[in-house]
């Protein structure tokens, strides 16, 4: 019992690996966590009465107040903060340490950071450049401008305003998005054109950010401009603006070498090396706090440097077709992040080490940007980053609370509308990949009140989520700003998101076949009779050896018997396999061809072991019921059957059956 114990304990220790979900997808706008991770984010100062306090003494005040306890708490080595109004810089920060041995400080003039993401922001100006120049149509068939062709779904092709829009449709890509080696990584070209993800939704219907679109965008740009994408963007974008200390480049050019500072799990760590970014064009830039002082101040300055007035415009206030309720949505690159009745515009980035965030208040003429160095204990600096934008709106553009309710019966009805188990948009679908859609389902409950249950949270030092209901299925928390709504169809929520991500992520619910809620107790239920079957067959080898009774089979029955107990193990094997090939993923570097024969015969075995366990399984059935057996035997011959056909379908309806290397 105790080795039964240990394990069940084991296969649970399995669900922790839904954390994968997150870390396998980088270089984009955080994905909400769930459960607990520290956040410790100091309390600002006492909050000045509204815009007219909003000076270069009392920002500083501010971030001396917050940064240096927020990374001291966090075990976060440095930041860079910038702060721009009406055309000029207000204030311009470094924090802690750009390399840690060397107590080298953070120097927003010099210290590069790598701000993920963001990155793509530099790219949609460059597409739109291309708008202004008439080489390029938002509403074109991306086709137009290929040399390779990205397949149409239900007959339709995507254009690259779904792209803009992270509508395109494309699964999630994770293979070679993130190396230490620049010599077996792809360049973006090898990238687009080694393996299409698989447009999972109609075009315009579902947001789902994709690294490979936007790469795809960018090599757009680079063949109708003819020019190298690095090359155009340090000609057209940073040379106008003087940002002479930014490079998409990789590895960086020899005089920006010594600039970079080093990047960090947590600060007390080893340094981890110069991140590679495959889908360069999403992800690749490196920059100083001053030059993106000086991009902020241009999109701020309807583009002055990069685009005409009415392009900038276009960009910041072209809403996407696709939305819920309230929620933000997708801009032309853009995402919206409204707070306390400002327009705000924003973009969020994130590489394995840096973790950052871009906002633009485009009404106040006022830009905020912020960059760590360092994920810090727990991945912190999600929950630091977004608490600093927050009480920066709260402390500068101050406004009153939304007191509206929706009555408590209406209420917890509603919230038990949203019960169950629910999948975010952007995923890994056709894919291996896709076993974390199990593992790391959202489940939404109801509590002792009628109230919302979510497990999406910020942090363990950050207050717990309050959501009440203020207008119908449209939920806000007492405790931040973030809002929740349900897109309701026949008075039953299908599909819904929170603001921090609706301009580019979604949740629908998962069907019973697919739902964790139903297949989890039968996954574990399979998993106790396999390995009951498995380590019965030594234990009782040996009580027979000891007493010398025999095993009272023949022919067919007895290689029945003795193939069933060799496909329990079998089976188990497998498991054990994935779940090595899964704890490997958390570290993206591996993820490129050297990765592949593991792959390979994990798969193999795979299909192996399922369908051999079915076939065997049912020809022992067969016999079992046919002969003159127990009832045990005969119950325990169904119990295996069942098990092996439980293992065969979460291997089928989640993809670990296949062969194939991309994903």
């Amino acid at each position: 019992m105790r080795s039964i114990k240990m394990l069940l304990g084991a296969i649970l220790a399995m669900v922790g690996l839904a954390a994968i979900a997150q870390q396998v997808a980088p270089l984009g706008p955080p994905t909400p966590r769930t459960g607990n991770a520290t956040g410790a984010v100091a309390p600002p100062p006492p909050a000045p009465a509204g815009l007219a306090r909003l000076t270069a003494e009392d920002v500083n005040a501010w971030l001396d107040g917050m940064m240096p306890n927020a990374l001291a708490a966090n075990d976060m080595a440095g930041a860079v903060v910038v702060v721009v109004r009406d055309g000029q810089v207000l204030s311009q920060r470094g924090f802690g340490f750009a390399d840690v041995a060397r107590r080298t400080p953070v120097d927003p003039e010099r210290t590069l950071f790598r701000p993920g993401s963001i990155s793509k922001l530099f790219t949609w100006t460059a597409v739109m450049q291309q708008v202004e120049q008439g080489r390029l149509d938002l509403d074109a068939d991306v086709n137009r401008y290929l040399d390779f062709e990205i397949p149409p779904r239900d007959g339709q092709p995507i254009t690259l305003r779904n792209i803009m829009t992270h509508t395109a449709g494309f699964e999630e890509q994770i293979k070679t998005l993130i190396g230490y080696d620049r010599a077996v990584m792809p360049s973006t070209e090898e990238q687009l054109k080694r393996w299409i993800p698989q447009r999972v939704y109609a075009a315009g219907t579902t947001p789902a950010y994709s690294n490979y679109a936007t790469a795809l965008a960018g090599y757009i740009v680079q063949r109708v401009s003819h020019e190298p994408f690095d090359d155009y963007v340090e000609r057209h974008i940073f040379a106008p603006l003087g940002m002479a200390n930014s490079s998409f480049r990789q590895p960086l050019p020899a005089r920006m070498q010594p600039m970079m500072s080093q990047g960090y799990r947590v600060g007390s760590g080893e340094p981890v090396p110069f991140e590679i970014v495959g889908p360069a064009p999403a992800g690749s830039l490196s920059s100083t706090g001053a030059d993106m002082s000086r991009f902020m101040i241009a999109h701020l300055n309807n583009g002055a440097g990069l685009l005409r007035p009415e392009t900038a415009r276009m960009m910041q206030t072209t809403r996407g077709s696709y939305g819920i309720g309230p929620l933000a949505r997708m801009l032309l690159g853009f995402y919206e992040a409204n707070i306390n009745g400002q327009h705000v515009i924003s973009h969020g980035g994130d590489t394995g080490a840096f973790h950052s965030e871009f906002f633009l208040f485009t009404d106040s003429n006022v830009g905020l940007f912020v960059s760590f160095n360092s994920g810090g204990r727990g991945g912190a600096a999600l929950p630091v980053r977004r608490a600093m934008f927050e009480q920066f709106a709260d402390r500068y553009f101050p406004a009153p609370a939304d007191t509206r309710r929706v009555p408590a019966a209406t209420a917890a009805e509603h919230s038990r509308l949203m019960a169950g188990n629910w999948t975010g948009s952007r995923a890994p679908i056709s894919t291996f990949l896709n076993i974390t859609e199990l593992l790391g389902q959202t489940e939404i409950g109801v509590g002792k009140d009628g109230e919302l249950v979510l497990p999406f949270q910020l942090g363990s030092a950050s207050p717990p989520r309050r959501w009440v209901e203020v207008e119908p299925f449209v939920w806000h928390d007492l405790n931040s700003h973030e809002v929740l709504a349900a897109q309701v169809e026949n008075g039953v929520p299908v599909r819904f998101s929170i603001n921090t991500v609706s301009p580019f992520m979604v949740w629908d619910r998962e069907p019973w076949y697919r739902n964790s809620g139903l297949l989890m107790p039968l996954i574990f239920a399979s998993l106790f009779i396999l390995f009951l079957t498995a380590i019965l067959w030594p234990v009782r080898w040996l009580v027979r050896r000891k007493f010398g009774a025999t095993l009272p089979l023949e022919r067919r029955d007895l290689l029945s018997y003795r193939l069933t107990r060799t496909f329990a193990w079998l089976i188990l094997a497998t498991l054990v396999a994935w779940m090595v090939v899964l704890s490997m993923l958390g570290e993206l570097s591996r993820l490129n061809s050297g990765f592949d024969p593991i792959l390979y015969f994990v798969q193999i075995l795979t299909i192996v072991a399922l369908f051999g366990g079915v076939g065997i399984f049912a020809w022992d059935l067969w016999l079992v019921w046919r002969g003159k057996r127990r009832w045990t035997a005969k119950v325990w011959s169904v119990a295996l059957l069942f098990a092996a056909l439980t293992m065969l379908w979460v291997g089928w309806a989640f993809h670990l059956v296949g062969i194939g290397a991309n994903y």
